[in-house]
């Protein structure tokens, strides 16, 4: 087991390149279909309580900034809602899934918030 507080050096922490070549995915994608496969603070992130009582809306919060901030938000305590579009279920529920894991309440809102209806 390594000690979290010894220095590292970030250079040396991480997967190097040459990476494997994509597979191409039509936009939009599914995290799951990467490699390798990104970190979205899954495992890593540990919350503290900062958004305790604090409700969020994050849009996109399927992949990507917005699904590591969904579940950062969730492991700081907040409630949160993500936005998605409905091709990306899958990546939605395991989203949801993770933000309830923390005991939080959790809301999935498919659609396009780029058509106006």
């Amino acid at each position: 087991m390594t000690d979290r507080l010894a220095m590292q050096d970030p250079r040396e922490q991480y997967p190097k390149p040459p990476f494997p070549k994509q597979q191409h995915q039509p936009a939009p994608g599914l995290a799951r279909r990467l490699d390798p496969l990104p970190d979205h603070g899954e495992d890593s992130y540990k919350g503290c309580g900062r958004l305790k009582g604090r409700k969020a809306l994050i849009t996109s919060g399927d992949s990507g900034i917005g699904r590591a901030t969904a579940i950062a938000y969730a492991r700081e305590g907040a409630d949160v809602a993500i936005a998605y579009l409905p091709s990306e279920q899958s990546d939605a529920d395991e989203v949801i899934k993770l933000i309830e894991a923390e005991g939080r309440s959790a809301l999935g809102l498919p659609g396009d918030i780029k058509d106006e209806t």
